[in-house]
Parts: C-alpha cells; structure tokens; sequence
C-alpha cells in the first residue's frame, strides 16, 4: 500500500504539495476567483488515489446507510445552534451584509440551495475527509490528530479569501465536519451536513467571506 513505511517521504511530500505550497500559492496571488478549478482538480486527485489504493466500492465511499434520523438529529440540531451562532456573529461584526442574499439577490437561492452542497460541499469533503482521513492516516491516526489535522488544513485552504472570518470560521466548521466524519466515515452524511451549513451562511449573509468577489473587492480597496 502507498502508506507503507518506506514510501513515507513521497507521501510527506505529496502532503506539503497538497495541503501547504498549492494553498499557499493561491493564498499568495490571490486567484480565489479559479477556486473552483482547483477543488475539483483536487477532488478529482483524490478519488483518483482513493480508487487507486483504498478502493472497496462506491457504496463504501458515500455510505448513504449513515443517514439515519439518528445521525441527522445530532446533525440538525448542531446546525441549528450554529445557524444562530452565525446570525448573531453577523449582526455584530458586519450587518450591512445581514441576509444580503435574501433581500437583493433572491432569485438565485434555488439555485444555491441544490448547487451549493453538489458544486462545492461534496468535492471539499471528499477531499479534506474521504481522502484526507485514508491517505494521512500514517501520520495522524484515526483519533483527534486527525481531526485536528483535517480542520487545520480545511482552515488554511479557506484564507484564499483573504479576509480572517473564512478561516476562523472554517476551523471550526472542519472540526464539525471531520467530527462527524470520523465516527460515521460517510461521505453522503457529511456532504449533507455541510451543505446545511453552507447554505445557512450564505442565506444570513456571511457568505460574501467566502466568496471570490469579497477578495476582488479587498484588493480594489487595498486591504
């Protein structure tokens, strides 16, 4: 297996590759706006490596039998209290964006509530917890290392946006999502609840941080 011991290196180095330097350059030449590009390109690398080394079936992968009204209590009940975290968070910090969406935009919410978990929430998790989880599991375990380590990287990848709410807030929506996502090891479970989330946020006005126009408009103002 790719995880061997003597194939260490090659898999620290694929780590830095992945998870540090390509970040860092998209972090550095602000190219937020190709965002999409490179998740998929990295979504599509990782059901590559997961097929090619880890492979049990698809079944496996998405373990849709993880959805269970059990699960989803826990889940719905998280995101609600998140949800009212965030709204709470906005009108303090920033509530001129409060439910900008909503008020100035709504024709295009149908359209976020079905794109948003398919285009965007599907392919990080696959990355940061499918392939994460399997592939650096030499490194960290299966415990709270490992959760640790996905939310770090999930929160690094998010500062692209260049602003401090996408990565602080994504620190702790990684912890949330690899949380769930290491007692169920369910792709369909966790690209669910991550939809919920992101679909919240950009309904209550917080996604303007975690979008690429907020860093087009940051650089036009110089910040």
């Amino acid at each position: 297996m790719i995880a061997a011991i003597s194939q260490r290196p090659l898999l620290f180095t694929e780590f830095l590759l992945l998870c540090i330097v390509i970040p860092g350059i998209i972090i550095y030449f602000t190219l937020a706006p190709f965002m999409f590009a490179f998740l998929w390109g990295a979504a599509l690398y990782g059901f590559f490596i997961l097929r090619r080394y880890y492979w049990e079936s698809f079944t496996h992968l998405w373990k849709w039998e993880a959805v269970t009204w059990a699960n989803m209590r826990v889940i719905l009940i998280r995101w609600a209290v998140a949800s009212a975290f965030m709204y709470v968070f906005l009108v303090w910090y920033d509530p001129d964006r409060l439910f900008y969406v909503v008020e100035h935009r709504p024709q295009i919410i149908p359209t976020l509530m079905v794109g948003y978990p398919i285009l965007s929430a599907l392919p990080q998790e696959l990355v940061f917890c499918s392939f994460f989880f399997a592939r650096y599991a030499p490194f960290f375990g299966n415990g709270w290392k490992m959760i640790i380590a996905s939310s770090v990287v999930f929160a690094y990848a998010h500062m692209l946006y260049i602003n401090p709410v996408a990565p602080s807030l994504g620190f702790i929506a990684g912890l949330i999502f690899a949380l769930t996502y290491s007692k169920t090891r369910s792709l369909a479970l966790v690209t669910i609840e991550h939809g919920l989330y992101g679909n919240s946020l950009f309904l209550i006005g917080l996604g303007w941080y975690f979008y690429s126009g907020s860093v087009v408009q940051s650089a036009a103002l110089g910040q």
